[in-house]
């Protein structure tokens, strides 16, 4: 039957599906998805793979579960809060070697979720869309960490203020992703399967995870993520 989140393993990789109406994720969404998280970390596996849903990845957070509460403030700022818990869990993650795997188009917050691995695979024709400022929102999600870190500060200054779609060809150009795979679902997933495979079974593994925490450290002594998540918060509790 049909069910939002869904795990999965092989050949020493563990697949995650979450499935979300229209991408959008809510605060209970993100509690549950986290914890997926944690328990999939205390899997014996080298790679985790984040597949999204097949049509979506990720809006970010759910607008109109906040539009309908009673108090549209503290749902936003639960919301936001638990989003971030979540994209911490998987940037602070030593572990394991995480993939994103967007199947489908990714906007607000879910660009942050996808940047948060340490490998981005995209299907050919997916759309990116990270800013929110059309919403009258600075944004959270770790993103002034995150896009920086990818593309450049100056490509995330321009990204975030244009507030334009990126193709994935654009994306792949500027380094936003890593791989774009062409083809329908199946040999979507197959090449995925493929490319986390391969990680999880590399000669140099402990070394690819040994570097992983070295730059992690060396990021956390230049500026924590804890400075990041407040600066960006007090932005957004002034929109809120």
């Amino acid at each position: 039957t049909f069910s939002e989140i869904k795990y999965e393993e092989e050949n020493n990789v563990g697949y995650i599906h979450f499935n979300f109406y229209n991408g959008a994720m809510s605060t209970e969404q993100c509690h549950r998805l986290r914890e997926v998280f944690i328990r999939a970390k205390q899997r014996n596996t080298h790679v985790i793979v984040m597949m999204g849903g097949s049509d979506i990845w990720s809006k970010g957070i759910h607008l109109n579960l906040i539009e309908a509460s009673e108090d549209a403030v503290q749902a936003s700022w639960e919301n936001i809060n638990a989003m971030d818990d979540l994209i911490r869990e998987i940037i602070c993650t030593g572990s394991h070697y995480f993939i994103s795997a967007l199947q489908g188009n990714a906007g607000a917050g879910g660009v942050s979720l996808a940047l948060a691995a340490d490998k981005v695979l995209a299907k050919k024709g997916i759309v990116f869309n990270p800013h929110t400022r059309n919403m009258g929102l600075y944004g959270s999600e770790y993103w002034t960490y995150l896009l920086p870190k990818r593309i450049g500060t100056q490509r995330a200054n321009l990204f975030t203020e244009q507030c334009l779609p990126w193709g994935t060809a654009i994306a792949l150009e500027v380094k936003l992703i890593d791989t774009c795979i062409d083809g329908n679902d199946e040999n979507f997933y197959n090449q995925v399967k493929k490319i986390a495979g391969e990680i999880a079974h590399l000669s140099y593994f402990n070394q690819l995870l040994m570097a992983k925490k070295i730059r992690r450290k060396r990021d956390e002594s230049y500026k924590p993520l804890e400075q990041y998540r407040k600066e960006e918060l007090e932005r957004m509790h002034k929109n809120f």
